[in-house]
């Protein structure tokens, strides 16, 4: 069973906090709050109120993988903080599910995750290839004929 770390004085809103010198993990969480719609913030670990807001997360922790923050207090890492975010656009919902209810889902994720952080340049620099500079979420709309 996974231990889950709670602070003492949680966020209103859930707060993702990340590597903000990382600009794989920069992109990535804009798109992921912006299909968010709000109702999750973010803030870069190196955020003088980050580590000294949340004593109970050792500093480690903030350099290792993406903390998110509930307002009850309960804080994830890694890849489950990235579905539980995810989680908050109800299209997206599913991959918290598949998470939370499949343990070979929920292992390759976490090894998939470890993966990526330890190889965030070469991951950043295929994210430019791939959508550019500016990670935006796809639209939903659709072309009309005139």
């Amino acid at each position: 069973m996974k231990f889950i770390v709670h602070v003492a004085a949680p966020p209103p809103k859930p707060l993702m906090i990340y590597d903000g010198d990382c600009n794989f993990c920069a992109l990535w969480i804009r798109r992921w709050l912006r299909t968010a719609g709000g109702r999750v913030e973010c803030l870069p670990y190196q955020d003088s109120q980050a580590v000294a807001r949340f004593p109970e997360i050792p500093g480690e922790e903030f350099r290792s993988a993406v903390q998110l923050i509930l307002p009850d207090g309960a804080v994830f890492s890694a890849a489950e903080a990235v579905f539980r975010a995810l989680a908050f656009d109800p299209h997206k919902k599913w991959l918290l599910d598949g998470y939370r209810h499949s343990p070979v889902f929920a292992r390759v994720s976490e090894c998939g995750y470890r993966f990526v952080a330890r190889h965030r340049r070469m991951f950043s620099m295929l994210t430019r290839l791939l959508w550019g500079r500016h990670l935006k979420p796809p639209s939903r709309a659709y072309p009309r004929s005139g």
